[in-house]
């Protein structure tokens, strides 16, 4: 196995799509239901926001993202929701930390001071890759929202960057 981060490039977006809608149709990762598509990823190049993707032998097998906090408050303009997807396939082979470092990197190249997620408490995988990143659990959200007609917590974790973290 040769895991290998790089920035996102248009060609990946049906990859991205396929992994997306992987973690949608699992339920443990994100409260949306509806499948996406490389139409609904192609946009995301434009926007400018860090996204990288892991390659194992060159396919895509993970992909990492953060977007905006905020658009309306330019006081949270150094502040992201952070997104990271592993393929079925892929898990527990260390891509998703792979695809976690190199959203940092690339997150602190472009000014951000912080990185935030909500991750479902289920979703034991995710809580140890972030708080081996050196994440910190703020707290949980109770009944957040519902998925599939039930209310469902999220815990949520931040990490500081740059002149915020310190450095």
């Amino acid at each position: 196995m040769s895991l290998r981060a790089r920035p996102a490039r248009p060609a990946d977006a049906a990859q991205i799509a396929r992994i997306y809608t992987e973690g949608i149709e699992d339920r443990l990762a994100t409260f949306e239901t509806r499948p996406r598509t490389e139409d609904d990823v192609r946009p995301w190049f434009a926007e400018g926001f860090p996204l990288v993707v892991v390659e194992d032998e060159g396919e895509v097998v993970a992909w990492a993202s953060a977007r905006p906090y905020s658009r309306e408050r330019d006081v949270y303009g150094g502040v992201a929701d952070f997104s990271v997807y592993v393929a079925r396939a892929g898990r527990r082979r260390g891509a998703g930390r792979v695809a976690m470092e190199a959203l940092r990197a690339e997150a602190e190249a472009q000014g951000l001071c912080k990185l935030v997620g909500r991750i479902f408490p289920e979703n034991e995988a995710s809580l140890a890759l972030c708080r081996a990143l050196g994440f910190r659990e703020v707290g949980v959200h109770r009944r957040h929202a519902k998925l599939d007609g039930r209310w469902r917590d999220v815990v949520v974790v931040e990490r500081l960057l740059g002149e915020a973290a310190g450095s």
